[in-house]
């Protein structure tokens, strides 16, 4: 019998958190304190939302379970590289991530620094020496997937315009483009990555990204409406802190009952890139529920 999605999801988020203490520097190795931090930002937290997505894309392509680990582990680190920098005091300065000190906080400004760029150059030496497919180019292609969701064009770019829109209006379309790089692109990347880690042909593999960006957006909205409804205990962060830093967001834009339609209907855009997969599909479409659906 299938076990339900609570089950899997716990199944897969124990084993998950057994690969990342693997892949983690041990906290006894020289420097000790920069390894220590970066199993602190790493470890015992956080829902492993692109793992699982993930780790759902490579069932639907009936990829090797040990291959998808290290690409969602190598998204994870990337995940949490960019938490640490977003919390330090040149970014967001936030003191509470994941119901704890943030790491700058709990270690230093420096050792926090330090702790993302090694979570990140970790991530991709991950991806270069661990085999993810049966193609050395294929997998070439999936290691560019990933820097380029990573980097000015995705990640960190979307975390630039960002900090650049402090105190401004942004229009729908600015808005969504800034999400789509700071939280969409590594959410595309999850699922992409662990799609090529099997057996997908490029029509199946435009509906995943299809996937993967509607439900990163709808991430997102979801987002901005807990930060504006829900405590800091729910939350596991500070709560209002982007209205606390003027920062637009879907609720300031929409107002919460028009971001809550917003994020319904990109579930359902979500659900229908995925007609074609039939059952297969079915964590993927388990995960769209729970992303929009968590505490909403």
């Amino acid at each position: 019998m299938r076990a339900d999605f609570a089950q899997w999801a716990a199944a897969h988020q124990s084993g998950f958190e057994e690969v990342l203490r693997g892949v983690l520097p041990q906290p006894e190795i020289a420097p000790q304190r920069l390894h220590q931090a970066m199993r602190y930002a790493v470890l015992d937290g956080g829902k492993r939302v692109r793992p699982l997505l993930a780790f759902a894309a490579g069932e639907l392509t009936g990829a090797d379970v040990a291959r998808v680990s290290i690409v969602a582990a190598a998204v994870e680190l990337v995940h949490a590289y960019s938490l640490v920098h977003d919390d330090m005091p040149c970014m967001d300065d936030d003191v509470l991530r994941r119901g704890k000190p943030t790491c700058h906080v709990q270690y230093d400004e420096a050792t926090a620094l330090l702790t993302g760029d090694s979570l990140q150059t970790l991530a991709f030496q991950l991806v270069a020496e661990h085999p993810l497919c049966d193609e050395p180019l294929q997998q070439l292609e999936m290691i560019k997937l990933l820097a380029v969701a990573t980097g000015s064009r995705g990640m960190a770019g979307g975390q630039a315009i960002d900090l650049a829109s402090v105190g401004k209006s942004l229009s729908l379309p600015e808005l969504e483009n800034m999400h789509i790089h700071k939280t969409g692109a590594l959410i595309r990347a999850a699922v992409l990555l662990g799609a090529q880690c099997g057996s997908v042909s490029p029509a199946q593999l435009a509906c995943l990204d299809h996937f993967g960006k509607c439900v990163g957006l709808a991430f997102q909205v979801v987002d901005d409406v807990l930060d504006a409804e829900a405590d800091t205990a729910t939350l596991g962060k500070t709560a209002g802190k982007d209205a606390d830093n003027d920062k637009p967001t879907y609720v300031t834009l929409l107002g919460i009952p028009a971001a809550r339609d917003m994020a319904r209907n990109l579930h359902q855009e979500a659900m229908g890139t995925l007609t074609e997969f039939g059952e297969a599909a079915q964590r993927l479409r388990e995960l769209a529920d729970f992303i929009v659906l968590r505490k909403f």
